[in-house]
């Protein structure tokens, strides 16, 4: 069973490559940012506060993480209200067990994140890093949303941007980071093909 750790900041490009090897390998994918964003909408369903843990840990332990919905999920507003329940230390700890779990189903899994190489599974047998400039990604989320009709301003999805990296790279817990032993993909000049490549060669390098 071979678990692939795939880690970085928001659109940089690692839930579309992470989706490309998993299908290319034919291993299981979970985008572990859905798990906070199904957790951040039955909060939002429910009337429930985003601030009281508890109530948080009683939704993340009631999660099937075989239900989630992307399209629904992606809304700007449940990934909101997820980077807040995320920097909650009870909240990761019940995730995190759930996505471990997840990680070891045969064949083989592909795993994307903010800490996937460093905390949820350190012993992946391969770990990339995918990055790209904090204006590249925002041009890309900002052309995203205006695909989708979304009306916004590109200074105020810099901002967005570059206000999440600050919250998921300072929390106290499981922060945003280079697994030490994980390879650097910086997409910033670098279409998803490209990105795709160079990880097939690191993936096939590593299963030799």
């Amino acid at each position: 069973m071979t678990t692939i750790a795939i880690d970085g900041p928001a659109a940089a490009g690692k839930g579309t490559l992470s989706r490309l090897i998993a299908d290319a390998y034919g291993f299981h994918h979970l985008d572990t940012g859905l798990t906070y964003r199904a957790v951040a909408k039955a909060l939002l369903d429910a009337g429930l506060p985003l601030d009281d843990e508890a109530v948080a840990v009683r939704s993340a332990s009631e999660i099937d993480l075989s239900g989630l919905d992307r399209a629904v999920l992606s809304a700007h507003g449940i990934g909101e209200a997820a980077s807040k329940i995320a920097v909650m230390p009870a909240v990761r700890r019940a995730l995190v067990e759930a996505q471990r779990s997840f990680a070891r189903k045969a064949p083989g899994t592909v795993l994307d994140g903010r800490d996937i190489g460093t905390v949820v599974c350190p012993d992946a047998k391969v770990k990339l890093y995918v990055t790209a400039s904090p204006e590249v990604r925002a041009r890309r989320r900002y052309d995203e949303m205006a695909a989708g009709g979304v009306q916004a301003e590109f200074a105020t999805v810099l901002a967005d941007i570059e206000r999440r990296d600050a919250r998921d790279m300072g929390r106290a817990d499981s922060p945003l980071k280079p697994a030490s032993d994980a390879h650097l993909i910086d997409t910033s000049t670098m279409g998803i093909e490209a990105a795709f490549q160079a990880a097939r060669a690191i993936i096939d390098a590593a299963l030799k």
